[in-house]
């Protein structure tokens, strides 16, 4: 029997996963596993994740309710799809027509309501201690990736991001696998629901920072400078799992990747071409969707994007999805931002299926949560919005070598509770998991050395790495 490159890179993944795990790490079992799942893991497996923090609506968006009372459904009508049977929101017509190569799942729950614990629960798997935390406590999937892929990494960074999420981050893996932010802004690790968007296509002001022109020279030779004077600390501060030493390493990897021609190609969109460019629009979006395109197509293996958006003012104050009505107009804001997702989320789909990176890329547009299927009118100029939901939550998959053209599980006629096919937030996170070859069950040591799993028990998706069910 031979062995192709992908099987050997599975074997050797799990053989070190199962020695740690008791598990015997033979070839019949690494078939049967296989056979089980429905779909094989790949070794050139990415995720864009586009974060629609705050926590889209799925009653504006992809689980529209028009036959439900009018203090519940709001104004907008649902269209049909190229997908028999399958409806989204009037202000998505250009993913209307290309349905067929995305999914949605619409009976995703958890129990968490704030924002940084609901966010903790949807990328982490765990439920936080603390409420209102800036940083996570378990480490989330993007750096669970990094941790579990470091030895396949190469000279783009494996995990990628804008700027860091409220309640999201490393945890007890520690800042070595946070992600690389071109220019994070703090704001967005906090309660504030009102910040300038934070690019992570570059722009004047990041552009430097990955150049190695006389101004990039300086943040460069900076950074290696911070480096140096880390590594000059005395021993005893600089012990292997201490914080010296994992900032010490990440500072090293950073200025390496920053001098690397790959990286630098890779956020230039002047190396785009201009109808490309065209196609995703003339926002911050666009460039940002293309760019998460071209760094996983240079080796990034997790890149995230915080979606957030300037409204006009007279539209609201918030710039997340956090559509309350003391915040904003919900029907408003969507008005305004439904135009430039529905372009920019388009074209990154279709060009990843036109490239033949349908296999390998897997795309999502997901929040924290849902929103409240009763609208409120809490304002002083009783304009409409929707709080938080946990209960019931819309997701867009698209790609990854899964099943498209689906919906997955459904909703009550209020879109209150799942009414089909109910899953835990969790079975994203072991579908995507499963893809990357990487085994939840595999044990990570916190801080205090006990043994945790990657991920509480939970089963992927079927209907995404098998056969369709039909849409209801």
């Amino acid at each position: 029997m031979t062995l192709d490159r992908r099987t050997w890179l599975k074997l050797g993944g799990l053989s070190l996963g199962a020695l740690a795990t008791g598990a015997d790490p033979t070839l019949a079992r690494l078939f049967a596993a296989e056979e089980r799942s429905g779909a094989r893991a790949d070794p050139d497996f990415s995720v864009i994740l586009f974060w629609a923090n705050g926590g889209p609506s799925q009653l504006e968006t992809f689980d529209l309710k028009p036959n439900a009372p009018a203090e519940i459904r709001g104004p907008f009508k649902p269209i049909k799809t190229n997908v028999p049977g399958v409806h989204i929101c009037e202000h998505l017509p250009h993913l209307a027509k290309i349905a067929d190569k995305f999914a949605l799942v619409r009976s995703l729950h958890h129990t968490r309501g704030e924002h940084s614990g609901g966010t903790h629960r949807f990328l982490t798997g765990y439920s936080s201690v603390a409420a209102n935390l800036n940083d996570a406590e378990y480490p989330d999937v993007g750096s669970v990736v990094a941790k579990q892929l470091e030895g396949r990494a190469g000279e783009v960074p494996l995990y990628v991001s804008n700027t860091k999420f409220y309640g999201s981050g490393p945890g007890y893996l520690g800042p070595s696998v946070a992600p690389f932010m071109p220019a994070p802004n703090p704001l967005t690790s906090t309660g504030a629901n009102a910040y300038d968007p934070v690019p992570l296509a570059l722009v004047g002001a990041t552009r430097a920072g990955l150049s190695i022109d006389a101004e990039g020279a300086v943040i460069l030779r900076g950074r290696d400078e911070l480096r140096r004077s880390l590594e000059a600390l005395p021993r005893a501060l600089d012990d292997r799992a201490g914080p010296a030493a994992t900032f010490g390493r990440h500072q090293r990897r950073a200025v390496e990747l920053l001098a690397g021609p790959k990286t630098r190609a890779a956020f230039d969109l002047a190396n785009e071409d201009a109808r490309t460019r065209a196609r995703y629009g003339d926002s911050d979006w666009g460039r940002d969707l293309l760019t998460a395109r071209r760094l996983v197509e240079a080796g990034a293996r997790f890149v995230q994007c915080q979606a957030t958006f300037k409204l006009r003012t007279e539209t609201g104050r918030t710039t997340t999805w956090d559509d309350h009505s003391v915040n904003c107009d919900i029907f408003r804001a969507y008005e305004e931002r439904m135009p430039s997702l529905d372009r920019a989320m388009s074209a990154l789909i279709e060009d990843l299926f036109a490239r033949g990176l349908d296999g390998r890329v897997l795309f999502l547009f997901c929040g924290e949560f849902g929103r409240t299927p009763r609208i409120a009118y809490q304002d002083t100029s009783r304009r409409p919005g929707r709080d938080h939901w946990p209960r019931a939550m819309s997701v867009l998959a698209a790609g990854g070598g899964l099943t498209m053209g689906q919906v997955i599980g459904a909703t009550n006629a209020r879109a209150e509770e799942p009414s089909d096919r109910a899953m835990d937030s969790n079975c994203l996170l072991a579908t995507i998991y499963q893809r990357f070859g990487i085994d939840p069950n595999r044990l990570q040591h916190d801080r205090a050395g006990r043994p945790v799993a990657i991920l509480p028990e939970c089963a992927p998706i079927a209907e995404l790495i098998g056969a369709p069910r039909r849409a209801k």
